[in-house]
């Protein structure tokens, strides 16, 4: 027997077309309401056209730490999402090393812009 599941995602966009929010819900989640986001990545395969459709979001108030910071754990949940579907752990490690060299070069480039800068 099949289920269906749904996700449904809300964009409020600012009169210039940028999102000042990002909602979504989702039918599986155990989470009451819906959950507001600061950016979002969908990426679609399509197999016919053996191209990916993605739509990448953030709202205006996410600043350059926290981008950074979703990106790096996007990599690695990339990492581990490839693992699962090849099982190729040599793989997933270089996905994992890039990850952590991405977050490396931010922060020294964070640094020299601002030494007082904590490391997170």
């Amino acid at each position: 027997m099949y289920k269906k599941s749904s996700i449904n995602i809300d964009i409020l966009l600012g009169e210039d077309k940028v999102p000042e929010n990002i909602s979504w819900k989702a039918t599986d989640s155990s989470a009451e309401g819906l959950q507001r986001a600061n950016a979002m990545i969908l990426s679609f395969w399509d197999n016919a056209d053996k191209s990916t459709l993605r739509i990448d979001l953030w709202t205006r108030n996410m600043n350059l730490d926290e981008m950074t910071g979703f990106y790096y754990q996007v990599f690695l949940g990339m990492a581990d999402t490839y693992h699962r579907a090849t099982k190729d752990v040599e793989m997933r490690e270089e996905i994992r090393k890039f990850a952590l060299e991405f977050l490396k070069k931010y922060r020294a480039k964070q640094e020299v812009a601002s030494p007082e800068v904590k490391k997170q």
